[in-house]
């Protein structure tokens, strides 16, 4: 379970990291909107784990790819926004966030159950 201030601390890295992504996000993936879903920091704050969405990409391992070659450069862009705010600017760990393609594999399974339950009823 999180601190709160590791919490608190995911929400500020999760804010600014949005704001560079929109901003800056053209000239790393053109054409390409990316949604930071979700941030985990490690006790010590020396780490972050950020999960990514893509939006009109076909392939979001090569758009992953794109960000973690980009990763130092998004470092030093989060570092000049927090720097009055913490100590140490955290390492960057970016990972596909996958909660939507779950959703909706579940809810194709989910159909085909009820789907397979309709002719068992009606006789």
């Amino acid at each position: 379970m999180e601190s709160k201030r590791q919490q608190k601390f995911a929400g500020v890295i999760q804010e600014d990291l949005a704001v560079i992504f929109q901003r800056e996000g053209m000239n790393i993936l053109p054409n390409t909107l990316v949604t930071i879903t979700k941030v985990r920091v490690t006790p010590d704050l020396a780490l972050a784990r950020i999960f990514l969405s893509f939006f009109n990409n076909a392939n979001a391992q090569q758009a992953l790819q794109t960000i973690k070659l980009h990763a130092s450069e998004i470092r030093y862009k989060l570092g000049a926004r927090i720097k009055d705010q913490v100590r140490i600017i955290p390492q960057l760990e970016f990972f596909i966030d996958d909660t939507s393609e779950y959703v909706e594999r579940m809810d194709k399974i989910f159909d085909k159950i009820h789907k397979d339950e309709r002719p068992g009823e009606s006789e």
